[in-house]
């Protein structure tokens, strides 16, 4: 059996395809403030609760948020670009450019943003050139009616209300079934 070699840039293009929503992940090294954008974060047990996100084994940041064992993720909000930009690039104190408070965790809280999940640490897996990184669920966030900050095809996009009348031909009666 042969296997194929993907063109990275090809494999890139087709995954953006798929809308994404933008967060932040964060956390407290006892010091200092960190964090970074991160689109591949999901839902991942409801019994326990557990969430995922993966992060770059080049990441400047993974190696802080592992030591402290405890991180947040903040799910921005449309009006959040610029704070997804800044997070999204290399910088030391990206935290200037944001209001925060602590997590019961002490990890941020970026103002704003749509909810945060307080996590800790319950494993990490290498996985090609990322983490997968499993975090326990220990305190949830309010939630908020803002329209999320979403990614697709290499840009931000923005959501649409749906229309009333059509909201009774859509075949998603809760917005809890969707886990």
């Amino acid at each position: 059996m042969t296997i194929s070699v993907l063109d990275p840039s090809r494999f890139r293009a087709v995954l953006g395809h798929f809308c994404t929503g933008v967060t932040i992940v964060t956390g407290h090294d006892g010091t200092a403030p960190v964090g970074f954008a991160c689109q591949s974060f999901a839902a991942l047990s409801l019994d326990p609760p557990l969430a995922l996100f993966c992060v770059a084994r080049t990441s400047r940041t993974w190696p802080v948020l592992a030591a402290a064992g405890r991180f947040a993720i903040n799910v921005l909000a449309e009006h959040q670009r610029d704070i997804s930009t800044t997070f999204g690039t290399r910088g030391d104190d990206k935290f200037t450019a944001v209001t925060w408070h602590p997590a019961p965790s002490g990890a941020p809280l970026i103002d704003g943003a749509l909810t945060w999940l307080d996590c800790t640490l319950e494993t990490a897996h290498p996985a090609g050139d990322h983490h997968i990184v499993i975090g326990r669920v220990t305190a949830l966030g309010d939630t908020s009616d803002a329209r999320p900050l979403l990614f697709h095809r290499g840009q931000y996009t923005v959501t649409e209300p749906v229309p009333e009348p059509l909201e009774a031909l859509l075949p998603w009666p809760r917005p809890d079934d969707w886990l």
